[in-house]
């Protein structure tokens, strides 16, 4: 039983983390709500079930990545719920972003069930993922999290940021962050362009000074070659930085430049169908509004 593993959620995400798992020797049950998505899995040596309920029977962790709080909400206690079929004991790793509130509310639940439980976002994108190299936020007791650290090394790097829903809220400071800099990112390198610099030159020149980040290796590179393939779709951004503004609200700060950038995310979701591009298509919005300025000189790489 220690090592086996319900993997509740098997997309562009979930996909990669399970294979880390079954790479690192772990007994791994997988469940998505597209039955082929985790089929495919099966090739890997995972074993594909067809209820959450029965993926999740005799497992020592349930880890979930699902779309948003209710779909996790929906796929623990809903008419068809896992929660029920979860052994005595057994740890719920829930690695999707939703709001800390809900994941407060659901280890309280669990709770009921003697069912421990750990709120643990990520972020790293689907190449962190593959790669096994995920920062993972994790927020819950501390003798839960030192049991699960196996279990989450075989995925990246796990640090516990206080008791349940920090992970949430530190996910949130990460989405924030990634946000406002994708911006930043988009604007000046619009800015090099606009005056007649070579924009691909100049986030060259600028790497490993202060403005290093990742945002401007893979984002700008991202920008350069015009590639709004997702990695990290718009639509999922707006909804973390909703729920940010939400927390930002029951917590009495403001925060204007998370604002700033959800509104230029949304015109892309709304007004250009974004929705499904990578956030990286922030971009698009800023050079909407710049008169003329173009970052790269390529067709736009769209999803289908």
């Amino acid at each position: 039983m220690v090592n086996r593993i319900a993997f509740l959620g098997t997309g562009l995400m979930g996909a990669p983390m399970a294979r880390r798992l079954l790479g690192a020797g772990f007994e791994v049950a997988v469940w998505n709500r597209s039955p082929e998505k985790a089929e495919a899995l099966r090739a890997d040596g995972a074993r594909p079930a067809a209820t959450a309920a029965e993926a999740v029977a005799g497992a020592r962790f349930v880890i979930m990545i699902l779309t948003n709080g209710p779909a996790v909400t929906d796929v623990l206690f809903g008419p068809e719920g896992a929660a029920a079929s979860i052994d005595s004991q057994a740890i719920v790793i829930d690695m999707s972003s939703i709001p800390p509130d809900l994941a407060r509310d659901h280890a309280m639940r669990l709770e009921r069930l003697d069912v421990r439980h750990l709120d643990a976002p990520v972020s790293g994108g689907t190449k962190g993922a593959a790669a096994g190299e995920l920062a993972i936020m994790v927020g819950g007791p501390e003798a839960d999290f030192t049991e699960a650290v196996p279990v989450f090394k075989a995925m990246g790097r796990p640090t516990r940021v206080g008791p349940a829903g920090s992970g949430q809220l530190a996910k949130l400071a990460n989405q924030v962050i990634v946000g406002v800099t994708i911006g930043a990112v988009a604007e000046a390198l619009l800015l090099a362009a606009a005056g007649g610099a070579d924009p691909a030159a100049v986030r060259d020149a600028i790497r490993g000074g202060f403005a290093e980040s990742r945002i401007l290796e893979e984002h700008g590179r991202r920008m350069i070659e015009r590639d709004f393939i997702p990695g990290g779709r718009v639509r999922t951004h707006i909804k973390d930085l909703d729920t940010a503004l939400a927390a930002a609200v029951e917590a009495g700060v403001t925060l204007p430049l998370t604002q700033n950038a959800r509104d230029r995310f949304a015109f892309v979701r709304d007004a250009m169908g974004g929705g499904g591009y990578d956030h990286t298509a922030l971009l698009l919005q800023l050079e909407e509004v710049a008169g003329g300025a173009r970052i790269g000189t390529g067709p736009d790489r769209l999803p289908e």
